[in-house]
């Protein structure tokens, strides 16, 4: 069975915690890290996929910023929230609250995000055992799922720590963990450690 996902990353995937980078554009900016500088601390990593995360610059710098990313990385780049930039990515990542701008149906959402995005990879943002059971039922290619443990960037009420292995047989998707998630943690039942700004701190 070679999936969606499988076939973008090239290789079968085993649970196992494979690293997912979130590039956070603002945190650049504030670290004064260049792209060039975060291109050489990925090279440090066996990264498998990339999700670009800008919630700040105009979608024409958003743009450039993708264009420069793909050129220069040879692995699955997602973007997190925008649609309109689907043609210089391989998939899009969802927040639950980012499907009601299409339909607040969320079956009737995806229908809607499939038109545009075709077969390009879809994950979503999974917090419970709702959520997860929700989401199995939806046409997706992955899940995150989170908090795992306390972050510095975001502000988060629902830590899951070791009740997320658990929640994560649940998912008929791959899951990536995410929120505090470091590059060394081994977490069971996740195909992947979804790294932020903790790849940064290392280095």
């Amino acid at each position: 069975m070679s999936s969606n996902l499988e076939k973008a990353l090239g290789f079968n995937l085993e649970a196992f915690n494979y690293l997912y980078v979130l590039c956070d554009y603002e945190t650049l900016l504030k670290k004064n890290i260049t792209f060039e500088q975060y291109l050489e601390i990925l090279k440090k990593y066996d990264i498998k996929l990339l999700q670009y995360r800008d919630k700040i610059s105009s979608l024409e710098i958003q743009k450039q910023n993708l264009i420069f990313l793909k050129k220069n990385l040879n692995i699955p780049i997602i973007v997190n929230d925008k649609i309109e930039l689907i043609d210089y990515v391989d998939g899009l990542h969802l927040g639950q609250e980012d499907f009601s701008k299409f339909h607040n149906d969320k079956k009737i959402a995806i229908k809607l995000i499939r038109a545009k995005i075709k077969d390009k990879l879809l994950g979503l943002s999974t917090h419970n055992e709702l959520e997860i059971l929700e989401a199995n039922s939806l046409e997706l290619d992955m899940i995150g799922l989170g908090a795992y443990r306390t972050t510095a960037t975001k502000d988060i009420s629902n830590i899951l720590g070791d009740k997320l292995s658990y929640l994560a047989k649940i998912s008929k998707y791959p899951v990536c963990a995410i929120g505090g998630v470091k590059v060394e943690d081994t977490i069971e039942n996740v195909y992947f450690n979804c790294v932020g700004s903790a790849i940064l701190n290392e280095n």
